[in-house]
């Protein structure tokens, strides 16, 4: 096996899938997997996610898609396989966070969050497993976060469903593992996007989460890119099971 670094890192001929794929930290990975030669198949519930396909490239392919219908799903990834042949990287990154006091959370709060960010995970994550099983391989990584780990105020809803996320990557990583296929998560902290810095942790509540931080910043949409970037590559192949926490040292103190 060549482990030089172009050909651990070089992901042409390979189809890559990203849910949440209209904006935020969706366009940065998107970016990143098409200059390291991956065709890309981003889905999304919004229209703009045909734009942020075409900005790519002619051979990338926009889908319209709810992560929490199963039938969509399984439409999206028949789709996705009808026209590229194949699925190889499967990023999970689709997800909401609403917030409220554990004592004011809504019955609908609870279930929209879990169905977006744990069940669309499920979903998308058995509908392309089945395919790479087919294929006899392929690499999945699961947005959660440093809510996974760690309580948050006002954050009942959204821990819960992220802690989740972790559990099903353990178990699909024993399960797949063996067929070829890698089930790995990764867990930010607070990320400068649309969803992060620049909504919930806006302004005042925002800086002073930074002054808890160790490296006293919140992540670029970049340095989680790039980390899935390597979940996914070739050096990163005995790499399963595992969550990799980008969150500057929050957690660890």
């Amino acid at each position: 096996m060549d482990f030089s670094f172009d050909n651990a890192f070089d992901l042409t001929g390979q189809v890559a899938l990203i849910t949440g794929g209209a904006g935020g930290i969706a366009t940065c990975m998107a970016e990143l997997f098409a200059e390291r030669g991956a065709t890309l198949v981003l889905v999304d519930r919004s229209e703009e996610v045909h734009e942020a396909a075409r900005a790519l490239g002619s051979q990338h392919l926009g889908l319209v898609g709810d992560v929490a219908d199963e039938a969509s799903v399984q439409g999206v990834v028949a789709e996705a396989v009808e026209k590229l042949g194949r699925i190889d990287i499967l990023l999970n990154n689709a997800g909401i966070g609403p917030l409220a006091k554990a004592e004011e959370t809504s019955v609908d709060l609870w279930d929209a969050t879990m169905a977006v960010n744990l069940r669309g995970s499920f979903l998308y994550a058995r509908e392309v497993g089945k395919q790479m099983i087919a294929q006899g391989g392929g690499r999945i990584v699961n947005m959660a976060s440093q809510a996974a780990l760690v309580a948050l105020d006002g954050h009942l809803a959204y821990c819960t469903s992220k802690a989740g996320v972790l559990g099903m990557t353990n178990v699909l990583a024993m399960e797949w593992g063996p067929l070829g296929i890698t089930v790995n998560a990764i867990s930010p902290t607070v990320v400068e996007s649309a969803m992060g810095a620049e909504g919930t942790w806006a302004g005042e509540r925002g800086e002073n989460f930074k002054k808890l931080i160790p490296t006293r910043r919140f992540a670029q949409p970049e340095e989680i890119a790039l980390a899935a970037l390597y979940l996914v590559s070739g050096a990163a192949g005995m790499i399963n099971g595992e969550n990799l926490v980008v969150d500057g040292g929050y957690t660890a103190t």
